[in-house]
Order: C-alpha cells, then sequence, then structure tokens
C-alpha cells in the first residue's frame, strides 16, 4: 500500500508542473483576490479531476473514442476558455493603501464553480485522466479482477497532491502581490487573459482539423 501511496504522490507532482488554463487562473485570482478565493479556485479543480477519474472509470473513454464527441467538447471546451480569457483581460483592479486589493470579491463559490469548470473545459485534461486510470487499473488488477481498494489509495494519494501543490501555488501568488502596482496588475489580467484566449482559439483549431 505504501508503494502505491508514493506512486500516486509521483503522478500527482506530476500533473501539479504542468502549465494550464487551471494554473494561470490560480495565478492571476490568488493576486488579485486572496489566498482563499485561490483556495476556493483550488477546491474547484480538485472536485472537476475526482469528477473525471470517477467518469473515466465509468468508460469515458469509449464516449470520446468518437470523433464527433471531441469536437463537442472540444468547441464546448474553447468557446468556455475564450470566454474567461476575455472576461479576464477586461478586469481590473487596484492595490490599496494597505497593500491590499481593491476589487469587489464575488462569493467564495463563485471561484469553486470557476475553478470547477475551467479544469472541465480543457479537453486534455479529460485524456489525462482517462490515460492514466487506464494505465493504474490495468497495473492494479490481479487473477480475481481490479484491486479496487488500491486503485482508490493511488487516486486519492494523485488528486491530494495535486491539490496541496495548487495551494501552494496560491500562498506564494497571494504573498508576492504586496510587491506588484496598478500597472503591473493590469498587465497580469491582459497576459493571462491573452493565454486563456490562445488556449481556447487552439482547441478551435484541433477540432477544425480533426477528422
Amino acid at each position: 500500500m505504501f508503494h502505491t501511496i508514493i506512486k500516486g504522490t509521483l503522478l500527482g507532482l506530476t500533473l501539479a508542473v504542468l502549465i494550464g488554463p487551471a494554473f494561470f487562473s490560480l495565478v492571476q485570482t490568488s493576486i488579485h483576490r486572496g489566498f482563499k478565493s485561490g483556495m476556493f479556485l483550488a477546491m474547484g479543480i480538485f472536485f472537476s479531476d475526482l469528477a473525471l477519474v470517477f467518469l473515466s472509470f465509468l468508460g469515458a473513454s469509449q464516449i470520446l473514442n468518437a470523433p464527433e464527441n471531441q469536437k463537442i467538447v472540444g468547441y464546448s471546451g474553447g468557446l468556455m476558455l475564450v470566454i474567461f480569457g476575455v472576461y479576464t483581460f477586461t478586469r481590473k483592479g487596484h492595490v490599496a493603501e494597505n497593500g491590499g486589493i481593491e476589487v469587489k470579491k464575488p462569493g467564495f463559490l463563485t471561484y469553486f464553480f470557476k475553478g470547477f469548470f475551467l479544469n472541465l473545459a480543457n479537453p486534455s485534461v479529460w485524456f489525462y485522466w482517462i490515460f492514466w486510470v487506464g494505465v493504474v487499473t490495468s497495473e492494479l488488477g490481479t487473477e480475481n479482477g481490479i484491486d479496487i481498494n488500491l486503485v482508490i489509495i493511488f487516486f486519492t494519494a494523485t488528486l491530494l497532491t495535486v491539490f496541496l501543490t495548487d495551494l501552494l501555488k496560491c500562498f506564494i501568488s497571494h504573498r508576492i502581490k504586496s510587491y506588484l502596482n496598478d500597472r503591473v496588475l493590469m498587465w497580469i489580467n491582459h497576459i493571462v487573459g491573452i493565454l486563456l484566449i490562445i488556449f481556447g482559439l487552439y482547441l478551435f483549431y484541433k477540432m477544425i482539423i480533426l477528422k
């Protein structure tokens, strides 16, 4: 069991260093809205990953093997990323006199659902979990079938590792905000917004050339 936990943790660390839309959103949210907002965003990402692992066990790969279904997921995800990108690009924030950032904060559940759907909007995350669920269930299988307890332990270790590293990203991003000014904050919004739009447009491109 200890060996399974170690392997799950290593997979979580591998996923944690991948840079995608969720990473940029975590950093930007933690800088602008504080650690708690970033934490709820990370929680949303965690539960979306959990849902994708569960769906992978139910056979999501069979659905996504069909090109027409891949296009539906890709176009939907691309549209969501572009919308998030445009919103982020046009968002404004100001550094307050006490070093905080003067912005009207939405409720924490807003960030939870943003993290949840932002993560789901990236088809690469779907295929990532489908692949690893397939690999892990094959590796942990026995003559009597899949050892479901070991599979649960493995992915619990993986998802908790990702979540804890996301919290670390939020904490570091929150701590550096005292070194920022209005101009830097504006550029952070612009850069993150443009990157999200690029991710979205890239998904559109991939779906267009998908046969």
